[in-house]
């Protein structure tokens, strides 16, 4: 019996509950965000297992096991559909999802693949199938061992991701040869999403710019290249803040360039007000920790400062600044995930620039992708303001967006 949803229902979310019924032996699912992949995956790939197997293990597999469970586990679990069709237990600490329906039972496994070395984690397991969310985010070694792993008679795969480069390896091998691996490829727009108005559609479509719109809104492999942000005068204010909470984030060098930057934090919006930025190479001069330490106190100078944010490698700052009696949060250093909140932000007014730090101007006109990597990096100059203001948008600010409105839609998946 096929799969009955009473959701609005879009006709390739219907091509994905399909896919069980068809003789291909992967289904791959590319394109916008929010598009509506994720939910009818899962929901496909619990009711191809439920209806064609008994006693047998499936895997569920994402760049880490809490994404995988924040984003797949815990909305199937959720879903009125799910828990009106089957017995669910989610067993959290053994990390795996047992369904029966009276008659079948099987297990589903979830797994992380965040490095290289993730493959053994998967290895040795016999799988029926295999779901792979965001598989461009995985490493080959993991994915193809995941698919290896699929063993039983009539095992199919599930891959769903969100646009990467050209030159990523499952665009090659994958989505351009579907042919090769007996694959249907079904591609996403935001529009195929019957769930969301259009007033939620063009809000998506307003917050991002550059690959990031290609990639998340058009769905389009498209390389990085050129500035990494479209920065300009929107982004530059002439007017300090009188009043909010105050942050100072730090991209630590030596040799390489100090730069520092003083924040002032107002509900989801955020003005960087002043800045201390020193390059040792040009100076021909080294500066200690205890120097640093110095500008930073006088950068710090008449605000009340709630946190200092850091690259948590620079051990040795860290520690002479916590002598200081400055309270430290370590950096989050995801470099892409960073620089994806920074360009929201900044395009949406959550950032702010003053016109007196006239360093990280200078750099946001100087940062640039590097077109001829193979997969998205930016090139290691003139990064050090860029650096600091990243740690910031991706440490603080993903926790200040959205909690000063109850009608935010996340725009991170």
């Amino acid at each position: 019996m096929r799969t009955v949803i009473r959701l609005p229902i879009s006709a390739k979310q219907k091509k994905i509950l399909a896919f069980p019924y068809t003789n291909f032996d992967a289904l791959i699912a590319d394109g916008a965000i929010r598009s509506g992949k994720t939910v009818f995956m899962m929901v496909g790939f619990v009711d191809d297992a439920m209806r064609r197997y008994n006693n047998q293990r499936f895997g569920i597999c994402g760049k880490t096991v809490d994404s995988t469970v924040k984003n797949l586990i815990m909305p199937y679990i959720g879903l009125t559909y799910a828990k009106d069709k089957y017995r669910i237990q989610w067993k959290r600490t053994d990390k795996i999802l047992v369904v029966s329906d009276g008659r079948h039972e099987n297990i589903f496994e979830v797994f992380g693949g965040k490095d290289e070395s993730s493959f053994s984690l998967i290895q040795g397991r016999t799988l029926a199938g295999v779901l792979l969310d965001e598989v461009a985010l995985q490493p080959r070694s993991f994915v193809e061992q995941a698919c290896a792993r699929c063993s039983v008679d009539g095992s199919k795969l599930w891959f769903n991701c969100n646009p990467a480069s050209p030159q990523h390896w499952f665009y090659k091998e994958w989505v351009c040869q579907p042919k090769k691996h007996n694959a249907i490829r079904l591609h996403f727009l935001l529009e195929d999403n019957p769930s969301l108005s259009q007033r939620i559609i063009d809000r998506y479509k307003s917050m991002y710019t550059g690959v990031f719109y290609n990639r998340y809104i058009l769905g389009e492999w498209c390389v990085a290249e050129g500035l990494v942000y479209d920065f300009g005068e929107d982004n530059i204010v002439d007017d300090v803040p009188k009043n909010g909470e105050y942050y100072i984030s730090i991209d630590y060098g030596t040799m390489n360039p100090f730069s520092a930057g003083l924040w002032c934090v107002l509900g989801d919006k955020a003005t960087r007000i002043k800045e201390y930025y020193y390059n040792g190479r040009e100076k021909s001069v080294q500066r200690t920790d205890e120097d640093y330490c110095d500008a930073v106190e006088e950068l710090a100078k008449g605000y009340n400062i709630r946190q200092v944010i850091v690259d948590p490698s620079a051990a040795s700052f860290i520690a002479a600044l916590r002598k200081r009696g400055f309270t430290i949060r370590k950096a989050n250093n995801d470099v892409l995930d960073g620089i994806r909140r920074t360009a929201v932000y900044l395009k949406n007014g959550n950032i702010k620039i003053h016109r007196s730090c006239v360093d990280s101007i200078a750099e946001f006109g100087l940062y640039r992708w590097d077109d001829k990597a193979t997969a998205d990096t930016v090139i290691k100059e003139n990064d050090h303001a860029m650096d600091d203001i990243r740690y910031f948008a991706n440490t603080i600010m993903k926790n200040k967006v959205g909690k000063a409105t109850s009608t935010y839609t996340p725009i991170f998946m």
